[in-house]
């Protein structure tokens, strides 16, 4: 690909809107593939050129190979690209599981290069407690916060650094996802740990709605889109109305459409192109019928990327001093 524009920026489909366990306790894991195949159908059917096979919805990694190799021609026949794959809640600072979260993610990246997808979300998010599962919108109760600790700053640094070695190896980049209340919780914190962690296969996700979502004081978008992509490789993209009251100091949110929430993604997509952003769009919603809002979400992205080509490989921060 020479350029990328309007027409053919990679732009996937989310899968949080599909439950890995359905009601009935049944797994889409153990699916038969046409049962995978009618779910692509929807996602092809609203208008969809590619997905990202989240882990919480379908964990590909962990498929037998042959399994693996059914999934991808489902993909394929279904007319559907993969250019990421997002992992769910598998920090691998983990205080019980960080050890397996740490040996997963190293499969995850193996089973990336080998689907041909070549760009992997990981992130310091926990798993939800119990409270957070039984909220309307999980967001509004407190949920796991990292420590503030040194060492376990370090252990979050050399291992995503031992990942980047990995991805590297195999020719996969990593994003890294901002989240509340990890070390990728607030702008200031995320560039910290990308530059601490050094490392070119390592980029961030920028996800500036899981911040502007908390119903807490956070820091304004704008200033937080500045900080973080120039570093950006990979973008989960969504948006929250948000209101705060100066009198009494309550703050709600909720989800929003792309293009009508407190996020101004006109500006803030065209600023990440000129600081050299160049990664796929994962479109996200949540409530209602999420699918058919990112199909929104993504035709709203389709009419303010550029209209003329720009150059695919426009270099973002790499090292230290390009960073300076």
């Amino acid at each position: 690909m020479t350029g990328l524009d309007r027409s053919n920026w990679p732009i996937a489909a989310a899968m949080i809107n599909f439950p890995g366990v359905r009601r009935d306790g049944s797994r889409v894991q153990d699916d038969a593939p046409d049962a995978w195949a009618a779910t692509l159908e929807e996602v092809r059917d609203a208008g969809f050129d590619h997905l990202d096979p989240t882990d919480s919805w379908l964990n590909v990694t962990d498929l037998e190979p042959a399994r693996r190799r059914e999934f991808a021609d489902v993909v394929r026949d279904s007319g559907l690209g993969m250019v990421s794959l997002s992992t769910a809640r598998r920090s691998v600072i983990d205080p019980a599981d960080g050890d397996a979260n740490l040996a997963y993610s190293h499969r995850v990246l193996d089973a990336a290069a080998e689907l041909g997808i070549r760009t992997v979300s990981l992130g310091l998010l926990r798993q939800l407690t119990p409270e957070q599962k039984a909220a309307l919108w999980f967001w509004t109760v407190q949920g796991p916060v990292d420590p503030d600790d040194a060492d376990t700053w370090a252990l979050a640094v050399s291992r995503f650094r031992e990942l980047g070695e990995h991805a590297a190896s195999v020719g996969v980049e990593i994003s890294l996802e901002m989240y509340e209340d990890t070390y990728l919780g607030t702008a200031d914190d995320s560039v910290r740990l990308v530059r601490d962690i050094d490392h070119p296969s390592v980029g961030l996700n920028p996800d500036l709605g899981n911040l502007v979502r908390l119903h807490r004081p956070v820091e304004h978008w704008q200033d937080m889109a500045e900080k973080v992509l120039p570093y950006a490789n990979y973008w989960h993209i969504k948006n929250y109305f948000r209101t705060e009251d100066a009198t009494t100091g309550a703050i709600t949110t909720a989800p929003a459409p792309l293009e009508l929430g407190v996020v101004n993604y006109r500006w803030a997509v065209a600023h990440a192109i000129e600081q050299g952003f160049r990664g796929a769009f994962l479109v996200e919603h949540y409530g209602g019928d999420g699918l058919s809002v990112s199909a929104t979400n993504r035709d709203y992205l389709r009419r303010i990327l550029p209209k003329r080509a720009v150059s695919a490989d426009a270099a973002r921060p790499t090292t230290r001093e390009d960073r300076a």
